[in-house]
């Protein structure tokens, strides 16, 4: 990757509302809504991501572990993939944000993080 700061794309099961917080503190946020990607499967979702240089953000644990799974034992590279766990947008946001500060894309490739 040639970025230094993570572009963040918001699956499906995200609040949109995400997305205008991380933007309004200076985050480069999409969301499925926006960009026309929602009813993708998760595969689709973490493909597009990977090619246009996302890490995603779900809450769908259980199906992104086995798909970081199957692009390591394929030997493809993504932009990651960010796990969270349910809870309301703002404070989701507020976890991304303080995530996002201290992560760089280059270290952010191909990793899994729960936060």
């Amino acid at each position: 990757m040639s970025e230094l700061f993570i572009r963040i794309f918001l699956d499906e099961n995200m609040d949109v509302r995400i997305a205008k917080v991380l933007r309004a503190r200076g985050f480069a946020a999409l969301t499925t809504h926006e960009v026309g990607r929602r009813g993708a499967s998760d595969a689709d979702q973490l493909a597009y991501c990977a090619e246009n240089g996302y890490a995603i953000v779900t809450m769908d644990r259980l199906d992104f572990e086995l798909l970081a799974k199957e692009y390591f034992y394929a030997g493809q590279q993504h932009a990651g993939i960010i796990l969270v766990s349910e809870d309301s947008p703002y404070e989701i946001a507020r976890r991304l944000s303080h995530f996002l500060d201290l992560m760089t894309a280059d270290e952010m490739e191909n990793q899994v993080v729960y936060i």
